[in-house]
């Protein structure tokens, strides 16, 4: 019996090495995968991460690094078998124009190995992503939908310049632009003709300086950083492709996923957290962490503890996905490690958590169903069996001046909403005089609607700033293409803690939702008699706005002329008639913002859930979304008070921050209403005081320790290189794919039937039998040794028993080198 058993064990081992893959992910035709890098620390140990997730995801075919060098940076590079590669000349700077790029790499390294690798000769699909990717499960371009012509692709809302004259100017069909980018999955043919292109467009766009602007290309930074996702656009406009556009296969790492949806791969391009741990990528520029033995990246909490974290199971899903990104990037380097010679790290309980099955079946393949694209209706059913309507697309906005003021302001909103899980795009409107634009620098801090300032107005001559916020929103209406079905407006005093959604909040056409501001005391007296025909509408609301579009288009030009009119009725400026206790008329545009509704009889949905002012003592079990700063708040002998920083230019001046708050720790914990309103102030103070350090750090701010003018002026010509990440890309401007409730049944791919009916079948049979006669006279011969070797057979066994798992693992990975070494 036991001989019969080694038989049938072998048999299989040969089977499944001869075949290669899983039979269950076996492709019908073949699968190509291709990222790109340069010679770089921080592109190997994302290169690490990437292949370890390739692997474990059972990704079929093969895959390949276009590493793009210097002949320089070769000299001294120690990654060249972190992956099967193919060396690329590198284009960072430009060979004809001297431009410094390096994104520029991308395109040139596929169509180098188009003309120069074999592969590309036996692919039938290319699968294309960035090394700051982590695979879950395996991408199958046809199903996805992908098809001759019709590329799949995920969704980047933020290329604006698909909709304006940067497409007119650089493709013949900008009705063919469609805003994509991340994952890209297509037919070897489509790509042959998209190459080139791709290449070309992306040396126009960059020549383009005129043309770089935030408001043209949606890049915060305007310097032109963005060009090579144009160029991918453009280029494909240009050869006739369609996207079919995948808006859940892809998440970020920090966002909070679909319910009911399964992302397979993570695009950790934006700082992530749970709790008091975090990661950014971007602090891991120089990291040679792939060559230090014993050194992972932090590791993050457990699962355990994220289940008494967090009670929302889909928040608490998005926090798992969270740990899984970083933990999956700690296997990796553990196994690269050991193949780089490493001794056997010591036991910690990380690591056993990593060895674990736990582990193991929390990361084990995600295998998708053909899915729905974005131009398809989601047929996902609820217990009651009602069908659920798609996600709404959102639109946030936001309105500021030229000021430095609303810099920092803007830092934070804009830090806050990345980190926060806000679906959908947002815009800062802008609102400046023809002077002012001259002299402001902070052109770069958000995708931006310039406005004319109505500051001072231009009929009246009346000095009142607050009126620009109706006034942009009623031009931003005016002068752009939405295709938000809600849009949220924020004030920029603001962080963001979460996602404000109009489908959590109940929002309805005729039903916007809002905050209470319970101070406009003019609803129930006659200010509301005299400024609205019904009185009786007015609510008593502001500071965070969700509005169905079409309520907005009706609703923002009463707004406006409301708070004109409020502004204008000098009479009722009193305190006990507005509440206003300057009783400077202050506070018209709120009340212009109440009247108007009223108007039209909008009545609001009014969340006491939305909004917290740091400072105030929170209810119990809320999860604010929102903080407004827009008062002094204090802990202890520590205040902050925005009004204080209003000539303070907190942006352009390197490492310039707050004050820090008080450590957590030292707070008294004796009333527990005290120590969660102390700890609130703190979190506002310290996102603040973050959102400053990582925007000091995108500037290029040199190191602050070797700083001999801590007042330096950061906004001249900054070199923006590929080693601090390509951050316009990723790390600042990317905002959540709009949800939808796709469909997102859980189906593994059929299993081909076709082994018995090929020759690698026979060749298979015939090579296992050959050998059986020798492995049964083995078999006869060893087992007249039994007994007698059975005594330091167990101890053999017990010395080899701690470190089973990882061993097998790098038996596997030794064998796909073995595999790879031969491509």
């Amino acid at each position: 019996m036991a001989n019969f058993l080694a038989f049938l064990m072998l048999v299989s081992f040969w089977v499944s090495f001869i075949s290669g893959q899983n039979a269950g992910l076996e492709a019908p035709y073949r699968i190509h995968t291709l990222f790109s890098v340069e010679c770089q620390n921080y592109f190997d140990w994302q290169t690490v991460g990437f292949m370890h997730s390739f692997k474990k995801a059972q990704q079929p075919g093969p895959v390949t690094r276009l590493l793009s060098c210097t002949e320089e940076e070769k000299k001294n590079y120690k990654g060249m078998d972190l992956a099967p590669t193919l060396e690329v000349p590198s284009m960072s700077r430009h060979p004809k124009t001297g431009d410094w790029y390096p994104a520029i790499n991308k395109p040139a390294g596929i169509v180098h190995w188009l003309k120069h690798s074999k592969d590309a000769q036996s692919t039938d699909w290319v699968v294309i992503l960035d090394a700051d990717m982590i695979l879950r499960g395996p991408i199958i371009p046809w199903e996805l939908g992908a098809e001759k012509g019709h590329p799949v692709a995920a969704y980047y809302g933020y290329l604006i310049g698909c909709d304006n004259i940067l497409a007119k100017m650089h493709t013949k069909h900008p009705e063919l632009c469609d805003k994509v980018g991340g994952l890209l999955a297509m037919h070897i043919d489509d790509l042959r003709v998209l190459a080139p292109l791709w290449l070309s467009k992306t040396e126009e766009v960059r020549e383009d300086r005129a043309h770089w602007g935030t408001n043209i290309t949606g890049d915060i930074y305007g310097t032109g950083w963005i060009s090579e996702m144009y160029g991918y656009s453009f280029g494909a406009a240009e050869a006739g492709l369609r996207h079919k556009i995948n808006d859940y296969l892809m998440i970020y790492p920090g966002y909070t996923p679909q319910p009911g949806v399964e992302p397979i791969l993570l695009h950790y391009g934006l700082p992530f957290s749970v709790g008091n741990w975090s990661f950014s990528k971007l602090e891991h520029h120089e990291d040679g962490i792939v060559y230090e033995c014993g050194r992972l990246f932090p590791e993050p909490p457990y699962p355990r503890e994220i289940k008494l974290m967090e009670p929302d199971p889909n928040k608490r899903r998005a926090l798992f996905l969270n740990i899984e990104c970083i933990n999956t990037m700690n296997e990796g380097l553990l196994l690269q490690h050991a193949r780089n010679g490493c001794p056997k790290p010591k036991w910690s309980k990380y690591l056993s958590f990593l060895k674990s099955k736990t582990f193991a079946k929390l990361t084990q393949p995600k295998l998708l169903a053909p899915p729905r694209m974005q131009t398809e209706v989601a047929k996902e059913v609820k217990e009651n069996d009602e069908p659920i309507k798609p996600y709404p697309k959102i639109h946030t906005l936001f309105s500021t001046e030229c000021t430095t003021y609303f810099d920092w302001q803007t830092v934070g909103l804009m830090h806050s909403f990345h980190l926060s899980g806000q679906p959908g795009n947002i815009t800062r409107l802008l609102s400046c005089t023809d002077e002012d634009l001259k002299q402001y620098k902070g052109h770069d801090l958000a995708p931006t609607h310039y406005v004319p300032s109505m500051s001072r107005h231009p009929l009246t001559g009346d000095w009142y700033p607050a009126i620009n916020k109706p006034a942009a929103v009623v031009h931003w209406l005016n002068h752009v293409n939405v295709d938000a079905e809600y849009i949220v407006i924020l004030d920029a005093d603001m962080i963001l803690r979460g996602p404000i959604t109009p489908w959590e909040f109940k929002a309805a056409r005729g039903r916007p939702v809002s905050t209470p501001y319970e101070y406009l005391i003019g609803c129930d007296n006659e200010l509301a008699k005299l400024h609205t025909r019904h009185p009786e509408a007015c609510d008593k609301v502001g500071g965070v706005i969700i509005m169905h579009i079409d309520d907005l288009r009706e609703f923002a030009l009463l707004w406006l002329l409301k708070t004109e009119e409020v502004r204008a009725d000098k009479a009722h400026y009193a305190t006990n008639i507005t509440g206003d206790i300057y009783e400077s008329g202050w506070i018209s545009e709120m009340y212009g913002y109440s009247f108007g509704a009223a108007e039209l009889k909008l009545r609001h949905l009014i969340s006491n859930e939305i909004l917290i002012y740091p400072g105030y003592v929170p209810e119990p079990d809320v999860k604010y979304r929102v903080f407004h700063y827009g008062l002094e708040f204090k802990v202890g002998n520590w205040s902050f008070d925005k009004a204080k920083w209003r000539e303070v230019d907190m942006v352009n001046k390197c490492w310039a921050t707050f004050p820090d708050p008080p450590d957590p720790s030292t707070l008294e914990q004796t009333d527990e209403n005290e120590l969660q309103r102390d700890l609130l102030s703190i979190e506002c103070a310290r996102t603040l005081n973050e959102a400053l350090r990582l925007h000091h750090k995108r500037r290029n701010c040199p190191d602050p320790t070797a700083l001999s003018n801590p007042a330096l002026d950061t906004t001249k010509d900054i070199a923006n290189s590929r080693k601090v990440g390509r951050f316009s890309k990723t790390d600042d401007i990317e905002s959540n794919p709009v949800p939808r409730n796709h469909s997102q049944e859980s189906s593994k791919p059929k299993v081909r039937d076709g082994l018995f009916s090929t020759l690698r079948f026979w060749i298979i049979l015939l090579w296992v039998f050959s050998g059986l006669g020798f492995i049964l006279v083995m078999l006869a011969m060893c087992s007249g040794y039994t007994s007698k070797g059975s005594s330091k057979g167990k101890s053999n066994k017990s010395r080899r028993r701690s470190y089973t798992g990882f061993l097998k693992t790098n038996a596997r990975d030794r064998q796909g080198r073995k595999s790879d070494a031969s491509l």
